[in-house]
């Protein structure tokens, strides 16, 4: 069962994405794809409507219990439903190992580490006003437990972008080929929404901006931990991941980033060892289908 919690959702368990094969590296400008190379064949797989919320994050802190409480199975998180349960193909050889137990210790969503940034965090040590705010300064080790915790698994960059673009749509943007503007319709970047001080918007604000399977907020308000490190595409690529290298991929664009991070071809990873705590980095689930 998951735990949804406070915040817009409903129930967290993820739109079915059909699966297919893309393009991994292509520029759209509105006449369709060009420059298209790096393909992947990804398989169905669910992914949440939403950015993990304050409030829905607020339930995992609760059952982590100042390390006292909950921590990953070794070996859960996979991609259970490929390749025999052995998960996604490692571009290295093997499979994806799932949850390390060594890592337990890197879990530590404390009050105060949630707090990386006083003007831009959105966590609060009570529950208040912030609930449905999407949760940053959450490091990709946290990351991984709560969607394990949850239920899920994070998403592969290749699924990432799959959802992002329309698969073999290769859409310029997540919605299509409309410019996002100013008026946070589409996506919350740039800074251009002041509903609140943080310029950080509740999950779901940017309605016009959902992709080709309905999720929200895949370009925009926060960057997204994917499961990959970033290197250089391997080819081919069916139902891969980097499972090797220094940085983790992110994915996605954030409220105070330019319309370049919200196309679905872009790929944010420099700030980002897995332990990196920022106020641009949240979350969102993927499920088996």
């Amino acid at each position: 069962m998951t735990n949804c919690g406070s915040g817009s959702e409903s129930c967290c368990t993820g739109l079915e994405i059909p699966g297919g094969t893309y393009y991994r590296t292509y520029t759209n400008s509105g006449g369709g794809p060009t420059g298209q190379a790096d393909p992947a064949t990804v398989s169905g797989f669910r992914l949440d409507k939403y950015l993990v919320t304050v409030g829905r994050f607020r339930q995992f802190v609760n059952a982590w219990s100042n390390g006292a409480g909950y921590a990953p199975p070794a070996g859960s998180g996979k991609h259970t439903h490929l390749n025999n349960g052995n998960g996604l193909a490692a571009t290295g050889g093997g499979y994806e190992p799932g949850w390390v137990a060594s890592d337990d210790s890197n879990i530590a969503p404390t009050n105060a580490n949630l707090a990386c940034d006083a003007t831009y965090q959105t966590w609060t040590a009570s529950a208040g006003l912030q609930e449905n705010l999407p949760l940053n300064c959450v490091s990709w080790y946290e990351a991984y437990a709560f969607c394990i915790w949850d239920g899920g698994f994070l998403a592969s960059e290749a699924e990432f972008e799959l959802a992002a673009a329309g698969g073999s749509q290769q859409r310029e943007y997540p919605w299509g080929s409309t410019s996002p503007g100013t008026a946070n319709q589409y996506a919350i970047y740039a800074g251009y929404f002041a509903g609140n001080s943080k310029g950080i918007a509740p999950v779901g604000t940017a309605t016009l901006g959902a992709g080709l399977w309905g999720q929200l907020d895949l370009a925009g308000d926060l960057f997204e931990w994917t499961l990959d490190w970033f290197a250089t595409y391997v080819n081919p690529c069916t139902d891969c991941a980097n499972l090797s290298a220094t940085y983790r991929v992110i994915r996605g664009g954030a409220y105070n980033f330019d319309t370049t991070n919200l196309q679905p071809s872009h790929r944010g990873y420099d700030c980002c060892p897995p332990s990196a705590r920022s106020n641009h980095i949240g979350l969102r689930c993927a499920r088996t289908p």
